[in-house]
């Protein structure tokens, strides 16, 4: 079963979202999740022609941190801490792009790991992470080789994935971040509690015919000895 998980780096409820995703995922570990960037803020012009002016963005942002915390599972954003800040509102592409390059070297957990890494330095931290002295720092946090993802960083193609994927936005009709996609069909949107993503997954499996636990058997069964009721029972 595929799951797109479309979020991005600057927003507020894709933090708590992508905790509870992982928690899926271990409770799935059938799951193929695949991150995907949807851009809120993709460059300073786009902010401006939201909010009227980049200055505008932080104080009308904040407030949307106030309801994310509520949502997120242990409250972990830091509102006073960036309200004490001097730095404008970051934008989306440094971090998309540093999520993405590191997803296209080492996979979709390094991507996780770079997404998650950004989002902690914004949300709990207070950093502002569309400066690439502080990308460069929590890249290094992580296990992926820095140069290799630094090239790949500096590559256009990353930033035409970048793109596709905001395409790929488009052409699902998806209108706000996080969302889901399973199997191209079924949207789960926004910041979904844990239990109503599980079971919203759970349904899709069985409609799809998809086994998420246990073992898939792979031909016949031969013969072999088994436990049964205690005793070795052998074929």
């Amino acid at each position: 079963m595929q799951v797109e998980f479309f979020h991005d780096v600057i927003c507020s409820f894709c933090f708590p979202m992508s905790y509870r995703m992982r928690e899926v995922a271990k409770k799935y570990p059938k799951l193929e999740i695949i991150h995907r960037s949807f851009a809120l803020g993709w460059e300073k012009e786009q902010f401006i022609q939201q909010f009227g002016s980049h200055e505008a963005v932080k104080p009308e942002v904040i407030h949307h941190w106030e309801s994310a915390n509520q949502n997120d599972d242990e409250h972990r954003f830091n509102i006073e801490g960036m309200k004490e800040q001097d730095f404008l509102f970051p934008t989306s592409k440094n971090g998309l792009k540093a999520a993405k390059a590191a997803g296209m070297i080492a996979g979709q957990e390094a991507y996780w790991a770079v997404f998650d890494g950004l989002q902690q330095a914004l949300f709990i931290e207070n950093r502002d992470i569309s400066d690439m002295k502080i990308i460069d720092s929590i890249v290094k946090q992580t296990s992926i080789d820095f140069d290799a993802w630094k090239t790949q960083f500096e590559n256009p193609e990353t930033e035409q994935a970048v793109m596709e994927d905001l395409q790929r936005v488009q052409d699902y009709g998806i209108q706000g971040a996080p969302a889901i996609v399973v199997n191209q069909k079924y949207l789960i949107s926004g910041a979904q509690p844990q239990e109503v993503i599980e079971q919203t997954i759970e349904q899709i499996a069985e409609e799809e015919g998809f086994q998420l636990k246990g073992l898939t058997l792979m031909g016949s069964d031969a013969a072999a000895c088994n436990m049964i009721d205690g005793k070795w029972v052998c074929d």
